[in-house]
């Protein structure tokens, strides 16, 4: 049994902070008490936050391997499949150049609190597998949605798509294709169906920026999001250029969008309309998306989406829902137990030195690596 004592607790899916200690037994969370508890194994978290550990719900991880490549670049030659800079560089790269990278990203995360990541797999099964090899000594918790090359072809009969998405899922928790750009309508369809039989996570990037948008309208007569859902796709990436009736059709179908203003901003393609999100009431979730670009450190993606919803919209955006959507708000979208501390839950909180009298603040704006005293995952120590 492991009592941890003292500490500043963020509890339950509102994250209320409350001075109490916690048991864990089992890497579950079995109490919450203000009473003295006896055990031999014990933390003092006095003048600490005891808090969820983080959840980066969209990242590239493979693409740790061309860190800061290609700025200036538009986002098609950067990112936009088969033929991007990145994907240059991720088909020239070794398997252990790639693992190297990927280890080191899964590192950096656990230092910055984080203790679970959704990747979007590029290379098909053997991508997959490179994943799986690269952490399969790291103790966090991996969701990886993958995608084939032959989502992408023109050419290629719908039976064979079918049957190489099928594939996939035996090997991964989910599919996310890039774009609407990039697919033919049928494929997205076949890859949201195929997640749906078999109770995975079907994922798209929709409404990255505006041109996407108009192209879409111009070409179909509806916005990416309207045929991402209509595909039934279960979690949508960005959403920065939501056109009319988007929003309201995402809170309706009670979609959930994970949002990522850091690699939005290096983009130069938009802002996230995350006070809209919220107005809409639509779950929001962040991520740090591509590694060419941004670290995996979620404190980062957290005060740059808090200052810059602020600075937008020019209004007060609580830091406690920000928090959420790096902690509680992943738990209805995800297939997680975890998110949020509650009896009965997995123990994944991390410690951490309260800096100020504002706990979600000393969090967004003021924690470093430096900063966290301890990171739990499933009960284990992990430092």
């Amino acid at each position: 049994m492991l009592v941890i004592e003292n500490g500043l607790v963020l509890w339950g899916e509102n994250l209320d902070p409350q001075k109490a200690n916690l048991i864990i037994e089992e890497g579950i969370i079995i109490e919450k008490t203000t009473r003295k508890v006896h055990s031999s194994h014990k933390i003092d978290a006095t003048g600490c936050i005891v808090s969820p550990a983080l959840v980066n719900a969209h990242v590239h991880i493979g693409d740790a391997v061309a860190m800061d490549v290609g700025d200036g670049k538009s986002i098609a030659e950067i990112v936009k499949p088969p033929h991007g800079l990145k994907h240059q560089i991720l088909s020239n790269s070794s398997s252990d150049d790639l693992i190297q990278a990927m280890k080191k990203a899964m590192m950096e995360m656990l230092s910055t609190g984080t203790s679970t990541f959704v990747d979007y797999r590029e290379g098909g099964l053997a991508g997959i597998k490179l994943l799986q090899e690269a952490g399969k000594d790291i103790p966090i918790h991996k969701i990886i949605l993958g995608r084939d090359d032959i989502f992408f072809d023109n050419e290629a009969s719908l039976t064979k798509v079918k049957k190489v998405a099928r594939n996939l899922l035996k090997h991964c928790d989910g599919l996310a294709p890039s774009g609407f750009g990039e697919i033919r309508e049928e494929v997205a369809s076949i890859l949201a169906h195929e997640c749906k039989k078999q109770g995975k996570i079907s994922s798209i990037h929709v409404a990255e920026y505006e041109d996407v948008q108009d192209n879409s309208v111009k070409e179909t007569g509806k916005s990416e999001v309207k045929r991402a859902l209509d595909c039934g796709f279960k979690l949508l990436i960005h959403l920065n250029s939501p056109v009319s009736g988007d929003l309201r059709e995402v809170s309706l179908k009670n979609v959930p969008v994970v949002s990522c203003p850091r690699s939005n901003g290096a983009l130069a393609v938009g802002i996230p309309p995350l006070l809209d999100f919220q107005k809409y009431k639509i779950n929001t979730l962040l991520g740090t998306d591509n590694l060419m670009f941004n670290s995996p450190n979620m404190f980062r993606e957290m005060e740059y989406a808090l200052k810059l919803t602020r600075g937008f919209y020019k209004s007060h955006f609580s830091p406690a829902d920000i928090l959420k959507m790096a902690t509680a708000n992943a738990a209805h979208a995800l297939p997680i137990d975890s998110g949020f501390l509650d009896e009965g839950r997995l123990s994944d909180l991390m410690i951490v030195k309260q800096l100020s009298s504002h706990p979600y603040l000393s969090l967004i704006n003021r924690t470093e690596s430096k900063n966290i005293i301890c990171l739990i995952i499933k009960g284990n120590i992990i430092y």
